[in-house]
């Protein structure tokens, strides 16, 4: 798997992603949502420089410009609910791109920290030869992203995998890199410290979902 981390340089992703974290900002959700709409977009620009372009003209009111744009078709795929903001963040870039949705969730059967994930919703478009973008803002374990990507690839197969996370724990990429083929590209915003013990990125910034769309029962 090739692993593109993206704010290793100073840049106003660092600033967006503080922002995200300070438990005194999270308390406007509709700011949160909108940083994480920021960070997509970032990350959609980095993103978008290892597709591959044609050579195309373009009339202007005064002459033909020589340019390019995009040759790949592109299919973006989000994680429901905590993916949603971080989809319109790459939308806003892929203008053009088709979209798809699933839902996937920990189920805790128990009622104690074991969980198994459920996927229970797909509606996706045909990514066959496309470029497939994967997006969920949190990589914990990183069972829900292997869970969706195994129930994705059961009829079709996409040109190139990308998998876009804002913050991802050591141990999910670790599981990424076990669990998915080797041509992957994983797309990490920040790289954190560890998961505590109930599974949640330390030091992260909470359950993205709840933050961006309310708390859950």
């Amino acid at each position: 798997m090739q692993i593109h981390y993206i704010s290793e340089n100073n840049s106003i992703l660092n600033h967006f992603l503080a922002q995200i974290r300070d438990v005194s900002i999270q308390k406007d959700s509709m700011r949160f949502r909108k940083n994480i709409e920021r960070i997509g977009e970032i990350m959609a620009y980095e993103l978008s420089k290892t597709l591959e372009y044609k050579a195309i003209e373009v009339q202007t009111p005064l002459a033909l410009k020589k340019t390019t744009t995009i040759a790949d078709n592109v299919v973006l795929c989000s994680i429901l609910r905590a993916g949603l903001a971080l989809h319109t963040g790459f939308l806003n870039i892929f203008d053009n791109a088709e979209n798809g949705f699933v839902s996937a969730y920990r189920h805790h059967k128990n009622n104690d920290d074991e969980f198994e994930i459920l996927v229970e919703y797909q509606a996706a478009p045909s990514f066959e030869n496309k470029n497939l973008i994967l997006i969920d803002p949190m990589l914990a374990t990183g069972q829900s992203i292997v869970a969706v990507f195994n129930k994705l690839m059961t009829e079709e197969t996409p040109k190139e995998i990308h998998i876009a996370v804002v913050i991802a724990a050591p141990e999910g990429i670790a599981f990424l890199e076990k669990n998915l083929p080797s041509n992957c590209h994983l797309w990490v915003a920040a790289l954190d410290e560890k998961l505590n013990e109930k599974n949640y990125i330390v030091p992260g910034l909470g359950d993205a979902g709840d933050l961006a769309y309310g708390n859950k029962l």
